[in-house]
């Protein structure tokens, strides 16, 4: 047996985990009709083949129609989701993992506007920061029918063949009567003027009582519990403690998943689960201090994102099982690879937590770097070996390049890079020119590494022309040749500005007043003004949108907004820049808007701007006449996972591709997403 503490099993009731390390509830958003088909089972098997010893599955399943999915959550409601959850479970045990699930009901944790609506209801009518909906309070019929509704999904999950049940009490309706904060009913649900612990837990006890009852003795339930909520007249340290006593000696939970906060708006939300920039396992002592405290199973997850601390979790004991969730989503092998003594090669979680701010803003989680999750029915965490090999020139070092580099190597093709700068990176590195976003360097460091054991030769400071590529005789090239800043259209002085390039390089230092026009409004905009705005420099950020950032998902808007509240930074919204003329040794900047004829000005000392990135596609254009394709992609082979095969030049020496940057302005995820579909088929 290995002395890794992370590999060693743990008996958990009946149930024998192979190693201690888990992968937390959470929604994906991959469910369809509220069902886990096949994107999300097969999402949650990926871990299993990769090793993982406990794969927790929803986040959360929800108990009632009047819980509306505000995630895409599974509807543990409904009797139909028994077959689709067997069939995962079965899946995933056939691997060696075990299988189980979080259910609850959200409470004032959604919306009313969707599917049944109903209306949201909560302990006492108080509206949500997040979700916005104020409930209703739930009268004595709705929780008689809700904490029916918690043992026949309990009992559900159990007849779908999960190895338990975690209920979530954290920010739903089950804690929401816990919490002061949220209850403020004087009947016997309530706590009253004195925050009577019984009345406030009467609720819980209900449910924990009824799905114990339903679902016997033998099967593990347990609670993800806020035992902190870190809030304002909440549930502190030592309440919640009593309150995780009381249970534990009642019987009803044999484990407890420890949280420390709250998840009620979105600044709360980022102290949970931080982002890169932010310190990592932030809350493993406190799980650790909870756990001298109980004799229960338990079990933490928060930006362990790295096998060393999480085996320090392990060694020192912190917890009994440690989660690794976005961890995970970037490198669903992780476990294998560590027992097979191949850490170096885990695919590195950023925190760059694109994958949350997908959920929430368009609907599922996608990895920032691993475009093959939640997409496993077509695109491999495994690239297969080719038959023939092919000799790849790319051209460009950044994510696309890069990406395409390694899956080339691994499919066994003999592989050059073409790479102008003196290093490999692209774009991101004038992103990790910001501090808070040095993580990011992950992306390309793996990379760089893995191309390296692949025998991937890198050329830097080489300028890729047609004729050198052309003397590599290749059979395949494929340019990822990245952007460059679009110019602004301005009716004058666009050559006065700066762009965001220029500051995130440190080509212009910021002085004075300064206007930053953000008509892009993704992070390389707003990481760009957190630099001028902590520079000491008067900033103001003007925008026709009708928020800043708008591309900028809501956690990592987090770090953005407490920069330029602490910096008094002026936000403008709904205009845009018409022109910047010198006057008087300054800048005099004409605003107007696309609602009215109006028009303002300012004086500033320097003018930056981020409207895009232009295509640099130039190298591309210049070799299509070569190419026996003429650049052209077969789509429907693409998107079908077949190879290549468009001839349009009989006379062509090669294939010829674009990818990310160089294609159009898009981002991390589709730069490698592009590199990945394409190569895997080479």
């Amino acid at each position: 047996m290995s002395d890794d503490p992370l590999l060693q099993p743990y008996e958990f009731k009946h149930l024998t985990l192979r190693n201690r390390v888990f992968s937390s509830a959470h929604e994906p958003a991959y469910s369809e009709d509220g069902m886990p088909k096949d994107r999300y089972r097969l999402y949650h098997v990926e871990k299993a083949k990769g090793g993982i010893g406990l794969t927790m599955t929803a986040g959360s399943a929800v108990v009632a129609e009047d819980s509306p999915p505000a995630f895409g959550n599974l509807h543990a409601y409904k009797d139909e989701i028994v077959p689709w959850i067997r069939r995962m479970t079965d899946d995933v045990h056939e691997h060696g993992a075990a299988c189980m699930i979080q259910i609850t009901h959200l409470g004032r944790r959604t919306g009313w506007a969707q599917d049944d609506w109903l209306p949201v209801v909560a302990p006492s009518p108080l509206r949500e920061p997040a979700h916005r909906a104020i409930p209703k309070a739930a009268e004595d019929w709705d929780i008689d029918r809700i904490v029916g509704k918690y043992a026949d999904a309990a009992e559900r999950m159990q007849a779908g063949g999960m190895d338990g049940i975690e209920i979530e009490s954290y920010g739903h309706l089950f804690d929401q009567f816990w919490s002061p904060v949220t209850n403020r009913r004087t009947d016997e649900y309530g706590g009253g003027p004195d925050h009577d612990l019984d009345g406030l837990m009467t609720f819980g006890w209900r449910v924990l009582r009824a799905v114990r009852e339903r679902v016997g003795p033998d099967f593990i339930v347990g609670l993800r519990m806020a035992i902190d909520e870190r809030l304002a007249g909440g549930i502190d340290t030592p309440v919640g403690l009593r309150m995780l006593r009381k249970i534990e000696d009642e019987g009803l939970i044999d484990f407890v998943n420890v949280i420390r906060g709250n998840v009620a708006d979105e600044v709360a939300l980022t102290e949970v689960i931080p982002i890169h920039g932010m310190a990592s396992v932030p809350h493993l002592d406190f799980a650790g201090a909870v756990r001298e405290h109980t004799d229960l199973t338990v079990l933490h997850a928060s930006k362990v994102d790295e096998v060393a601390s999480a085996r320090h979790a392990i060694r020192e004991g912190k917890v009994d099982l440690v989660g690794m969730t976005r961890a995970f989503m970037a490198e669903p092998h992780l476990m294998t690879k560590v027992i097979e003594g191949r850490e170096a090669q885990i695919r590195p979680c950023v925190g760059a937590t694109y994958c949350l701010d997908r959920i929430y803003e368009a609907g599922e989680a996608l990895c920032i770097h691993n475009a093959a999750t939640s997409r496993e029915q077509t695109m491999p965490h495994d690239v297969p070996r080719a038959v023939t090999a092919r000799r790849v020139v790319i051209v460009g070092a950044g994510p696309a390049g890069l990406e395409a580099a390694r899956v080339a190597g691994e499919r066994g093709h003999a592989v050059t890079v073409i790479e102008a700068m003196p290093w490999a990176g692209g774009q991101l590195q004038l992103a990790v020119r910001n501090p808070r976003r040095a993580d990011l360097r992950g992306i390309v460091d793996w990379r760089v590494a893995e191309c390296d054991r692949l025998g991937v030769e890198i050329r830097y400071d080489t300028f890729g022309d047609p004729d050198l590529i052309g003397g590599l005789d290749p059979d395949v090239v494929i340019v990822a040749t990245g952007g460059q800043p679009m110019p602004p259209e301005f009716e004058a002085g666009a050559d006065h500005v700066a762009t965001s390039w220029d500051v995130l390089a440190g080509d212009v230092t910021p002085r004075g007043d300064v206007l930053f026009y953000d008509d892009n409004g993704t992070h390389s905009a707003l990481s760009a003004a957190e630099m001028i705005a902590r520079s000491g420099a008067r900033l103001e950020i003007v925008t026709p949108e009708r928020m800043f950032g708008i591309e900028v998902g809501g956690m990592n808007h987090v770090p953005y907004a407490r920069a330029f509240n602490e910096t008094d930074t002026r936000i403008t919204l709904h205009q845009r820049v018409l022109a910047v003329r010198p006057e008087a040794g300054r800048w005099c900047v004409e605003l107007g808007s696309d609602h009215t004829t109006h028009r303002a000005v300012r004086h500033v000392d320097q003018v930056v701007v981020d409207v895009g990135v232009a295509a640099f596609d130039g190298l591309y254009h210049e070799l299509r006449p070569s190419s026996t394709n003429l650049g052209a992609v077969d789509h429907g082979a693409l998107m079908e996972g077949r190879p290549q095969s468009l001839v349009r030049n009989e006379a062509g020496a090669f294939q010829l591709f674009r990818i990310g940057d160089a294609v159009a302005s898009r981002n991390v995820h589709a730069a490698v997403y592009d590199a990945l579909r394409l190569v895997k088929d080479l």
